[in-house]
């Protein structure tokens, strides 16, 4: 029967003998078998579990060169954006600068009015338009004022090193 012990099932139960085995067949040792089968199966698991490491690795390193090239992506797009901002504040101020630029030369324009100037002139300065009685000319003798320069020619004196220490003896 297949089982090497069984019970007997009566009224009190006994111990079967197991199954006889003969003894001129010869069996490898035990020991030698198992430990060849408990060696290949070890460098099987080895092998395996290296496998299963190297996946691992793999795995791990993909993930985290994707989150790299993900942070990369999205830093380099805050940075676009901060700089898009900056951009844009720019504009907004040259803008506002150009209203305020357009402003002050109408204002300019509206000063510069001859009738402005004529009226602030009579207002605060007390002034008036000429008339003929303010007029006064002014007679000058027709004379040339011009001196031409006296045609004196200037000689250099190239003396050199000895001549100018024979000179101060």
């Amino acid at each position: 029967m297949g089982m090497p012990y069984r019970y007997q099932y009566d009224t009190s139960p006994k111990k079967l003998k197991p199954e006889y085995r003969r003894k001129n067949k010869e069996y490898p040792k035990k020991s030698t078998v198992y430990k060849e089968k408990e060696n290949k199966n070890h460098k099987e698991n080895k092998k395996e579990e290296m496998q299963e490491i190297k996946k691992k690795a793999k795995i791990i390193f993909y993930v985290l060169a994707t989150f790299a090239i993900v942070f990369t992506i999205s830093y380099r797009n805050s940075l676009i954006d901060e700089a898009y901002s900056k951009t844009e504040s720019l504009k907004n101020e040259y803008s506002k600068i150009e209203k305020e630029n357009e402003q002050i030369e109408v204002s300019i324009d509206n000063s510069l009015n001859f009738n402005n100037i004529e009226q602030t002139a009579k207002e605060l300065l007390g002034m008036t338009k000429l008339s003929g009685k303010q007029t006064v000319y002014i007679h000058l003798p027709k004379q040339d004022y011009i001196e031409s320069k006296s045609e004196k020619v200037e000689t250099k004196n190239d003396d050199n090193i000895i001549n100018k220490i024979l000179n101060m003896f």
